[in-house]
């Protein structure tokens, strides 16, 4: 494993104070260049990710919050669905997070994922989350006006201090046994922009396509000052971001399957060990499990009929 460990190191951000996003490029898939490989380790990832979930689930006292955040047609989804595909459901939670419901404007803009956070021995998945509070808001100051914040709280400082709390939120969960790791799916708006023409060209994938998003993409610049800060706010060692190359797909599911691989491995998960007490009921189980199995041997045996020749 130690060659696909690698490969998240230099897209994983610890500390965010200097994180520029030019310096990610997009197209990246540093060292690896053949997509044969590429799907072996990834294969070899999500087998190992299913030893590792099986040991999260029986010892039940970590469990794991995986943030994904991007850009429409950066491929959330499909790595998702790829990534995952060989964990066992009954340990893992998907949730979307869309466009708020009236309940949920009438809580703080935390409540509805809290309500989310995924049990001990779980994996919780977040398909975007409470960062689109200081992503999509923030480039679209009309959507604040609509959580009825009261007016005196919505003052000029309001990023940072979404920032400072979300920070301390992410530290809260980190201290109470939620490992948190969040993914950037960097995509190209070159990239972005043939994705969507597939999505017009193809109808098989015509479902997909919306004009809303192609109207975000007039906001690029936006978004991407507005991920950059979001990032260099809440970048830190308990909770940190993988900035990932998103324009080969193959690439993007390796690097994401490689982190939550490594953040599983950090924790040096084991089976829960018997107690003496229950190894003694274990011990007087199986004897009378192998007493009566003897016994309903020796009734079939005197019970046949006596042949004479």
């Amino acid at each position: 494993m130690s060659e696909i460990t690698k490969l998240t190191k230099q897209f994983r951000v610890d500390h965010g104070k200097d994180f520029r996003l030019k310096d990610h490029d997009p197209a990246s898939t540093a060292h690896l260049h053949s997509k044969e490989h590429a799907k072996e380790l990834l294969n070899e990832s999500i087998l190992r990710m299913a030893e590792l979930q099986n040991k999260l689930y029986a010892q039940d006292q970590w469990s794991l919050l995986l943030i994904f955040q991007a850009l429409d047609a950066a491929g959330k989804d499909s790595a998702i669905k790829h990534v995952m595909s060989g964990v066992n459901p009954q340990g893992c939670q998907v949730s979307a997070f869309k466009v708020p419901s009236s309940e949920e404007l009438d809580h703080d803009y935390l409540w509805r994922n809290m309500v989310r956070l995924p049990a001990r021995g779980h994996i919780g998945i977040f398909n975007r989350s409470y960062y689109e509070e200081v992503l999509v808001v923030r480039v679209h100051p009309e959507v604040l006006r609509g959580e009825r914040v009261p007016p005196s709280l919505v003052t000029k400082h309001i990023w940072k201090e979404r920032f400072e709390d979300i920070h301390a939120f992410e530290r809260y969960l980190s201290r109470n046994g939620i490992l948190i790791r969040k993914f950037f799916l960097n995509v190209s708006k070159k990239e972005q922009k043939k994705r969507f023409l597939e999505r017009l060209d193809e109808p098989e994938k015509n479902w997909k396509f919306s004009a809303a998003d192609v109207h975000e993409r007039g906001y690029w610049d936006d978004y991407m000052t507005a991920y950059e800060e979001a990032i260099c706010h809440t970048a830190c060692k308990q909770a940190p971001w993988y900035v990932i190359p998103a324009d080969n797909k193959w690439f993007t599911r390796l690097v994401v399957a490689s982190a939550i691989v490594e953040t599983l491995e950090e924790l040096k998960l084991h089976y829960p060990k018997v107690p003496a007490a229950k190894r003694g009921e274990l011990s007087a189980a199986r004897e009378s499990l192998e007493g009566k199995t003897a016994k309903s041997s020796d009734r079939k045996r005197s019970s046949r009929p006596l042949v004479i020749e």
